[in-house]
């Protein structure tokens, strides 16, 4: 038997590969699906299904990808309906044989309408693992707030439903498999729990430590922060996005030619922070490689195209983040780097740094010291800094007016990773006076400030 996990970076998204005889499905694949053919090729069977428990809002689904490359059967909730573009309906009960096991569909809804989930019985027909989606995570449920407001209450009612009736009946020893770990936007409170059951979760998961459905409604129902490129993530798992065929492959651009196609493209800088900060091209938006996927859909224009510039080790996985969220125009990328930038003679900026130290005395010397904190409320509900002005970074496109440019800024997070891409968004936009304060609020607490934190 074949069964693995492969995690998305970055995104914590799981996806799945389960096989058996000659057979394996797929469920909830990345468009990066090399993975699974090459899963399924070494232990020579055949893809021949691809499950989808919903339509999934913060990543573009794989499924026409490796449908495309396999020939495999794609099949999505037949229980909402939805205009897709693609694929067949699968509905509860259905049934799909894998060798001696078999896979049957529940229906789920909650974080959505049609949601489905996946129950794996073994060769005695008892249930073995489910595939629980967005429905059940570890140490969280999904969210329910995307039909609004107004349908909140009835979503997490029919998410109630879905756990208490369907999810935990199944057993205390069955694998509980989700589409989401730590770090996910699907589910603020998702614990690192590697691996989880359905009896770890009806013990340690604070969500479901009320059997009465008015008080699981209570405690689970929230609106929570929707990211503005889960709109086009959406339209892409309905209609189908592009097939590509393989991994993009993106040319390299001499400096010349580069400057001229930056006038009208988001030049992306995947280097480290203090790299970016050191030299870049003017303009360009520093999103460090490891930190890509997660603030990409927050920052970035789906309308225009991008051009790179980092270590050219890094680019195919820079493309692989890309791609996952449907950024397929991918212009080029900067040969040589910033080497053969400044060897052309062209003109780089550069960002103002400070340490802790100097901010302390800074704030010594200056009560009216305009600090940036763009960390999120939690983070600074926890730990704040005196006098600062808080704005989360993934809230900052949208209010980027509300930073004077007629003074300095010192901008602040929790290490000076974040801190770097908000500059350079300001900095894109036009603000001057900048500076990112090194090592944010691991290095404050390093040492001892004149000032009390408050």
């Amino acid at each position: 038997m074949l069964f693995q996990r492969f995690v998305s970076e970055g995104l914590a998204h799981y996806s799945y590969i389960i096989g058996e005889g000659r057979q394996a499905v797929v469920i909830d694949p990345r468009r990066d699906c090399d993975v699974y053919i090459e899963a399924a090729t070494q232990e020579a069977l055949a893809i021949t299904h691809i499950l989808e428990t919903h339509r999934n809002e913060d990543y573009v689904s794989g499924s026409l990808e490796l449908s495309h490359r396999t020939g495999a059967k794609i099949l999505h909730s037949g229980h909402e309906p939805l205009p897709y573009g693609y694929g067949k309906p699968i509905h509860e009960g259905e049934e799909i044989p894998i060798g001696k096991l078999k896979i049957a569909a529940l229906h789920t809804p909650g974080h959505t309408l049609g949601h489905m989930s996946y129950v794996l019985y073994d060769a005695l027909s008892a249930p073995w693992m489910v595939f629980t989606g967005d429905t059940l995570f570890a140490g969280e449920v999904g969210r329910t707030d995307f039909y609004g407001d107004d349908n909140l209450a009835k979503m997490t009612g029919l998410l109630y439903e879905s756990l208490y009736h369907k999810i935990l009946p199944l057993g205390d020893g069955v694998i509980v498999c989700p589409a989401h770990g730590a770090g996910s936007v699907c589910g603020s409170g998702i614990v690192d729990r590697m691996w989880t059951t359905v009896g770890l979760e009806r013990r340690l998961n604070p969500r479901l430590q009320f059997a009465e459905k008015e008080r699981f409604v209570a405690h689970a129902a929230r609106m929570l922060q929707r990211a503005p490129y889960f709109e086009q993530m959406e339209a892409l798992n309905l209609h189908g996005a592009p097939v590509l065929g393989t991994l993009p492959v993106v040319r390299p651009l001499a400096a010349s030619e580069f400057s001229e196609r930056a006038e009208h493209a988001y030049v992306v800088d995947t280097r480290v922070p203090m790299s970016y900060a050191a030299a870049h091209v003017p303009g360009s938006v520093a999103l460090w490689e490891v930190e890509l996927p997660n603030y990409a859909g927050w920052l970035l224009d789906y309308e225009k195209p991008l051009l790179l510039v980092g270590d050219t080790s890094d680019l195919r996985r820079v493309v692989r983040y890309l791609i996952r969220l449907g950024f397929d125009q991918i212009e080029g990328f900067l040969g040589g780097g910033m080497l053969e930038w400044h060897r052309a003679g062209l003109p780089s900026a550069h960002l103002n740094t400070l340490t802790v130290q100097q901010l302390c005395h800074r704030l010594d010397e200056d009560r009216d010291t305009w600090i940036l904190d763009v960390r999120s409320a939690e983070e600074v509900q926890a730990q704040g800094i005196p006098g600062a002005h808080h704005i989360h970074i993934k809230e900052f496109p949208g209010r980027m007016d509300e930073v004077p440019a007629d003074r300095p800024v010192q901008v602040f997070c929790g290490s000076g990773v974040r801190s770097t891409i908000v500059a350079s968004l300001l900095r894109r936009a036009g603000w001057e006076n900048l500076t990112v304060v090194l090592g944010g609020l691991a290095g404050w607490n390093s040492i001892s400030c004149p000032l009390p934190l408050g």
